[in-house]
C-alpha cells in the first residue's frame, strides 16, 4: 500500500512557515505549482495533473515524499514492542528487509495512523509514518516504547523519492552499480535492501510497481536529477491522489482516523488476531467483530457527468453514508469514490451533488489494477 499517506489532502492553506524538503528548489526550477500540504510546501503538479497520472500508469513517474517521517527503532525489545503497538502481526517479518503495512490503534480501536514497518535486524526496525500525523505519532510511539527501553530516532537526514510505473524499476536499476542493481532487481514486493547507500523498497502508493527510495539528503538532488535524465518525469501530489484512489488505497485523515476501527476503514486484512498477542485496541476490535461491524467502505462509480467529493451524502436503503475520497479517474474517464455506508442491504444508491440525487453504482475496489479497469467497474 502505502507509502501510506501524506497527512490530509489538499492541505492547510495559508499556514505560516511551511516546512520544505531538500528538493524544494528543484521542484520550483521545474515549474511546479506549490501548495501547503500537511504543513509542508509541496508540488501539486508540474503542468498537467492528468498527464502526470497517465505517465505513471503507462511508463514511470517520480514523487518527492520526503515530508513523510522515518523512525528507526533500536533495542533488544523492538519486536515485543511492535507486537503491542500495531494490529498487524510483526511476527510475519522473518527475513531482513521484509516490510509490513499496519495500523497503529488507540485503546478504543481507533486508527492513530497507518504505517509501514521494515524488519532490518532483530534489534533494528524502521517505521515510515505520515507527515500530517508526525507529532502525535512520535509522542504516542515514544510513550508506548518507554517501558521497552528502546531508542527511537527520527531520521531527519533522509529524503524519500517514490518512482512508480511499469518501467519504474528498470529506470532505477539502471542508475545503480551492477551488484546493487542485481540485489534490488531481485526484491519481491514489500521487501527492501541497501543499494549504493540507498534504502530501496519495492513499495508504493499508486497501484503500480516500482520503488520507494530512502536517500540521504546530501544525495537526494543528484539522485532526482539522474532519474530525470533517465526519462523519469516528475509528478505531483495531485496525481498521487488520483492514482492511489484508483488503486483503492486509503488516505489517513480522509478515509480513516481515530473515530473508526480498521474494520470500518476497509482494512480488516491488516488485523491479525493471533493467539497470545495483546495489542493496543484488540479488545475493542474483538467486541466489534463479535457484535457486527456497523459501517463498511464501498467503491462508487458515477456514470453521469459530475464529480464525487469528500463529504457528500450517500443515500442507501440501509441509511445515510458519506463520500470519503472522491475524484475524477483519468484512467476510467468517470468519477469514483470510496464511501462509508451502514452495514446491510444497500439497494439503489445515490449521492447528493449540489442538491441533486445522482445514481451511483457500488463496485468492488480497487477500481484499477496494473493500469486496467477491474471487472464490473466499467459497464
Amino acid at each position: 500500500v502505502s507509502s501510506c499517506d501524506n497527512g490530509g489532502f489538499p492541505g492547510l492553506a495559508g499556514q505560516a512557515m511551511s516546512k520544505k524538503t531538500v528538493l524544494n528548489e528543484t521542484h520550483r526550477a521545474l515549474g511546479a505549482k506549490m501548495v501547503d500540504f500537511g504543513g509542508w510546501d509541496m508540488p501539486i503538479n508540474y503542468g498537467s495533473q492528468i498527464e502526470e497520472h497517465h505517465q505513471v500508469r503507462r511508463d514511470a513517474g517520480m514523487f518527492d515524499v520526503s515530508h513523510m517521517t522515518v523512525l528507526d527503532l533500536r533495542g533488544d525489545q523492538v519486536r515485543p514492542f511492535l507486537r503491542k503497538l500495531v494490529a498487524n502481526s510483526v511476527d510475519k517479518l522473518k527475513k531482513p528487509g521484509k516490510a509490513l503495512y499496519a495500523c497503529m490503534l488507540d485503546e478504543k480501536g481507533g486508527v492513530i495512523d497507518d504505517l509501514i514497518v521494515y524488519y532490518l535486524a532483530e534489534d533494528f526496525f524502521r517505521l515510515v509514518v505520515n507527515a500530517g500525523t508526525r507529532d502525535k505519532d512520535i509522542a504516542w510511539i515514544t510513550a508506548q516504547a518507554a517501558p521497552f527501553g528502546l531508542q527511537v530516532t527520527e531520521r531527519r537526514d533522509l529524503a524519500i523519492i517514490a518512482v512508480q510505473g511499469p518501467k519504474a524499476r528498470e529506470k532505477v536499476l539502471g542508475l545503480l552499480s551492477p551488484a546493487a542493481a542485481d540485489a534490488a532487481g531481485k526484491l519481491g514486493k514489500f521487501v527492501a535492501c541497501e543499494a549504493d547507500g540507498l534504502f530501496v523498497a519495492r513499495t508504493g502508493y499508486t497501484g503500480e510497481d516500482g520503488f520507494e527510495v530512502i536517500v540521504p539528503e546530501a544525495m537526494a538532488v543528484d539522485f532526482w536529477n539522474r532519474l530525470l535524465d533517465a526519462g523519469v518525469k516528475p509528478a505531483g501530489l495531485g496525481a498521487r491522489d488520483t492514482l492511489r484512489l484508483e488503486a483503492g488505497m486509503a488516505l489517513y485523515g480522509q478515509d480513516m482516523d481515530e473515530s473508526v476501527t480498521p474494520y470500518e476503514a476497509g482494512l480488516a486484512w491488516t488485523v491479525s488476531l493471533d493467539e497470545g498477542r495483546d495489542f493496543n485496541g484488540r479488545a475493542a476490535l474483538e467486541a466489534q467483530k463479535a457484535g457486527g461491524v456497523p459501517r463498511n467502505i464501498v467503491g462508487l462509480v458515477l456514470d453521469e457527468k459530475g464529480v464525487l467529493r469528500h463529504g457528500q451524502a450517500v443515500a442507501t436503503a440501509a441509511g445515510q453514508g458519506e463520500v470519503l475520497s472522491g475524484t475524477f479517474s483519468p484512467t476510467l474517464g468517470k468519477a469514483i469514490a470510496l464511501a462509508r455506508v451502514p452495514a446491510g442491504e444497500l439497494g439503489e444508491v445515490s449521492v447528493d451533488i449540489r442538491g441533486r440525487q445522482l445514481p451511483v453504482r457500488v463496485v468492488k475496489y480497487p477500481f484499477v489494477r496494473d493500469g486496467v479497469a477491474q471487472p464490473g467497474v466499467l459497464e
